[in-house]
């Protein structure tokens, strides 16, 4: 019992991988229409259908909106009891339908067609109604569905979902939509934790342990004491950084001479410090602190001012590991 089971289960995913490779090789040739439509459309993209294909178009919507492109889902039945005044002509509407045929849907399609608001149509039937009424139509091969009825929507369903993600992607790529773009969309997912900046984690303002180059060690370290970060910036009149001066530095100067400090700050600083911009993933940041064994890195602008500091311990607390 436990064999035929398991081979039910792999006999069901190769029935739908079957579908996906059905769907490549048949793929709708209105496909760049459809994602020219989406990229541009001066409103929100509306995405609606009707059971199991309304699922569907809620996850197609949700995939849209988490990748740049404004959108929601209407329940295609909903329409008919006044959520059509959720839909402007602004808007561009995809309608989800296996046979195009719904009866839910007829309400939808007349309402877009008045307005002439464009409606992309995913559907696998030709002669529906959907499809004739559709401004572009994603015509979806008919497959076998995985269940041994062949009735239950599961491989038409598994193709419109792909389809669906794969406008989504195109849409992505074509707005030009990058890892910082989506950390924006998912402030607190754990991939937004990876994708956080240099810039999110930095220390600003009066903060920053800056101190001028001509001044001596016991400024530096009145100054070193009060910011409580073991570590100062050095920088010249036009607040350009010429060094940096850790604890080690101190500790090891120390040693050295005997009245540390009646020294100038020139003579202990490390000259040339690792600077990084501000949008550097902080897991790289991270990463040069381990290999060049240091706890901070100067953040510089195009002007080599000093705008930013971060240090270990800002990364670590902001969950990069």
């Amino acid at each position: 019992m436990k064999k035929q089971k398991l081979d039910i289960g792999k006999k069901t995913l190769q029935i739908e991988i079957d579908s996906l490779k059905k769907l490549k090789n048949n793929f709708p040739k209105n496909f760049n229409k459809a994602v020219e439509t989406i990229v541009n459309c001066k409103g929100k993209v509306i995405v609606s259908g009707v059971g199991k294909s309304g699922a569907i178009g809620a996850k197609i919507s949700s995939t849209l909106a988490s990748v740049g492109t404004p959108s929601f889902f209407i329940d295609a039945n909903s329409c008919s009891h006044g959520n059509l005044g959720m839909i402007d002509n602004k808007d561009c509407l995809i309608v989800i339908s296996l046979s195009g045929m719904s009866t839910e849907l007829k309400n939808i399609i007349q309402y877009s067609n008045r307005r002439k608001i464009t409606l992309i149509a995913i559907v696998s039937k030709k002669n529906s109604i959907l499809y004739k009424a559709a401004d572009i139509k994603i015509l979806l091969p008919e497959v076998r569905e995985a269940d041994h009825n062949q009735i239950v929507p599961t491989s038409s369903t598994i193709i419109q979902l792909a389809i669906g993600d794969a406008l989504a992607v195109a849409s992505m790529k074509f707005r030009k939509f990058d890892k910082l773009d989506f950390k924006k969309f998912h402030p607190g997912g754990s991939l937004s934790i990876q994708l956080k900046t240099v810039e999110d984690l930095m220390i600003t303002g009066k903060k920053i342990p800056f101190i001028n180059e001509n001044r001596n060690m016991k400024n530096a370290l009145k100054i070193i004491s009060e910011k409580k970060l073991g570590v100062l910036i050095i920088i010249n009149k036009k607040k350009q950084i010429k060094g940096i001066i850790t604890d080690g530095d101190i500790k090891r100067a120390v040693q050295k001479n005997h009245n540390l400090q009646k020294l100038t700050i020139k003579k202990i600083m490390t000259k040339k410090p690792i600077c990084v911009d501000k949008n550097m993933l902080a897991a790289k940041a991270l990463s040069i602190m381990n290999e060049k064994k240091i706890t901070s890195l100067c953040v510089t602008n195009k002007m080599k001012k000093t705008i930013g500091l971060i240090h270990i311990h800002n990364i670590l607390a902001g969950g990069i590991k």
